[in-house]
């Protein structure tokens, strides 16, 4: 343990940020699990559906640095090329 009081204290907001940011990546990873196994169904009103989820996720993570920028554009893309296939 610290024996610094500010360093104790930035320790615990460490933790509780690592938390946080565990669970927002979590959280975007499995929304962009789901819009894949929509997309492997066949079901093309669930994977718009998810794919709006996923999309508005992936953006959250890169706005608050979970993902860098251009890691969310690459998987923006590969979904938004899924979606497109499906159509034809």
């Amino acid at each position: 343990m610290a024996n610094i009081k500010s360093s104790a204290k930035r320790a615990l907001l460490i933790k509780k940020a690592s938390a946080r940011n565990r669970a927002a990546k979590s959280l975007m990873k499995t929304n962009i699990k789901k819009f894949s196994f929509a997309v492997s169904e066949g079901d093309r009103d669930l994977a718009n559906a998810a794919y709006k989820v996923a999309v508005r996720t992936v953006d959250r993570a890169a706005t608050k640095n979970l993902i860098h920028k251009n890691n969310a554009a690459r998987k923006k893309r590969s979904m938004t090329l899924a979606l497109n296939k499906m159509g034809e």
